[in-house]
């Protein structure tokens, strides 16, 4: 008994290699699977491709007008003027318009004709990969224990977010409901998984109402609910508010909005992240207002189920479940995963008469929700202590000064030494890429097996990119200012060698996006 009990009991051994470790939370270039690779090319091989590179400027220029329209919706008391009305005078603009309404619960979206959809594929559909599969392995690192059986993904589009899913989870997934309400969206997504093995039981929705009619009541919860680029696409806040109610509602366990890196991008995403807390908030007052009038046991048993079922926190990225401490302010929350573009990304994307670079920079926004309450954990620092570099230096032992010349530099009969021709032969970075997309080290599998950050507040996230001067480190980090992590506070913070080589370390290897301790 006492030896089941240890692990629980025992305190926390943190070392600076695991902190370091674990507060790696950024991902290197990202490569798009070679199967996601052979189903874009595949699926265009069977489109038409004349003036493709047009048909990519496009859909860009159309995603601009888009974001003037909801920027322009936001402040018309009205909608009906600005909607795409087919008895008006056809004119280039006019006929540019893709706005619809499906329904007075908000459930809009926009529409996608078969072009649009196929230029789409080719330019879009990779890098949305990327940020969704950032953000899931993320979640997945947070939360071990969690793996989702049954998903709904919203505004699923071509199913960039489905690919993203089979590649974190490929084994729990045994049940996905995608709602899209265009209908060649859906007919490339499901173009683009045919041929593919062990493919979880897979429903297509034309929008949340259907889904609710078509799903028994007591079976409407699901384990995960993404939403990818999808509520930029719903003009009016109030619209988007009822999806992300309708979403929630819809969310057992775990709850993921996902939009471009762009100040707009951000604003919903805080808006949204803002309403579903306070939702919760507000529902967890009200029952406990409710429990006051019964028995003093009995009301400490409700309260303890109430505080398990209801409420709601932040995985990621926010340590905190606080006001977001960038409102109103000149900046605005984002992260940026680079990936290597595919063939058709180099074939049909132009540059303003620059080359075009074999990669590309994807900025998003998210935010990552768990029903329940914030785990209460020790922060990562508490009782560690760390020495100056003037400690560090009185502690050294001559002999550790002494260089050992025969090991730092080979000599002339070691290199001249008979080596195999199997190990002559150049190996090729792509060799490498390709056979890291389906055998991951296992170093990196063991890592993320017992490395993680856990869910309290004693964890920062590094906002922009680490600024080195000389040998100080300035970081912008949000992070928790209390210790239930209910407030935050965006804070700069200076490491400078001297005073902590440790962290001054980890700061060097630190990027934007990763954990920072506290």
């Amino acid at each position: 008994m006492a030896a089941a009990l240890l692990p629980e009991t025992a305190p926390r051994l943190l070392t600076p290699e695991i902190i370091r470790a674990a507060a790696k939370q950024s991902q290197g270039i990202q490569i798009v699977p070679l199967s996601l690779r052979r189903s874009i090319k595949r699926y265009l091989r069977d489109q038409d491709k004349t003036h493709m590179n047009r048909k990519v400027l496009l859909l860009s220029a159309s995603f601009e007008r888009a974001k003037g329209t909801g920027a322009e919706l936001a402040a018309a008391a009205t909608r009906g003027a600005l909607l795409d009305d087919p008895r008006a005078p056809s004119g280039a603009e006019q006929r540019a318009a893709r706005w619809k309404v499906r329904s007075a619960y908000g459930d809009i979206g926009l529409r996608y004709s078969e072009d649009e959809t196929v230029a789409y594929v080719a330019s879009r559909m990779p890098a949305i990969y990327s940020a969704c599969h950032r953000v899931l392995r993320e979640v997945r690192r947070r939360l071990p224990s969690f793996a989702p059986a049954k998903v709904l993904d919203f505004g699923a589009g071509p199913s960039s977010a489905l690919w993203a899913m089979r590649s974190v989870w490929p084994k729990s997934i045994e049940r996905v409901n995608l709602v899209e309400p265009s209908k060649e969206m859906q007919r490339a997504g499901q173009n683009l998984l045919d041929n593919l093995k062990g493919l979880p039981l897979i429903h297509s929705y034309d929008s949340i109402q259907e889904l609710n009619r078509n799903i028994e009541k007591h079976d409407r919860g699901h384990d995960l609910v993404i939403s990818s680029y999808a509520l930029g696409e719903i003009p009016s806040l109030s619209d988007r508010i009822t999806i992300v109610r309708q979403l929630w509602d819809l969310t057992r366990d775990v709850l993921i909005l996902l939009e471009p890196g762009t100040p707009q991008g951000a604003k919903i995403i805080s808006q949204m992240r803002s309403y579903i807390l306070w939702m919760e908030k507000r529902k967890c007052r009200k029952i406990e207002k409710s429990t006051c009038t019964t028995p003093g046991k009995i009301t400490s048993i409700v309260s303890q189920e109430t505080s398990l079922k209801n409420g709601a926190f932040v995985v990621a990225p926010c340590p905190h479940d606080g006001r977001c401490p960038l409102e109103n302010t000149d900046k605005y929350c984002h992260f940026v995963q680079r990936l290597e573009r595919t063939s058709s990304q180099r074939a049909y994307k132009r540059s303003k008469g620059v080359p075009l670079r074999g990669f590309e920079d994807e900025k998003f926004c998210y935010v990552a929700l768990r029903r329940g309450k914030r785990p209460e954990e020790a922060w990562p620092l508490d009782g560690m202590k760390f020495e100056t570099l003037k400690e560090r230096h009185a502690k050294r032992n001559p002999e550790d000064l002494i260089i050992d010349y025969d090991t730092q530099f080979p000599r002339e009969e070691d290199e001249e030494a008979p080596v195999n021709v199997e190990d002559n032969l150049v190996p090729y970075e792509s060799d490498a890429q390709e056979l890291s997309l389906f055998h991951e080290s296992e170093e990196e599998e063991l890592e993320e097996q017992f490395v993680r950050a856990d869910l309290g507040g004693g964890w920062g996230r590094i906002i922009y990119s680490p600024i080195r001067r000389g040998k100080q480190i300035q970081l912008d980090v949000c992070r928790a200012t209390k210790r239930d992590a209910s407030e935050g506070a965006f804070e700069r913070i200076v490491i400078t060698q001297s005073k902590n080589p440790t962290l001054h370390h980890q700061a060097r290897r630190s990027l934007w996006g990763d954990l920072w301790p506290f």
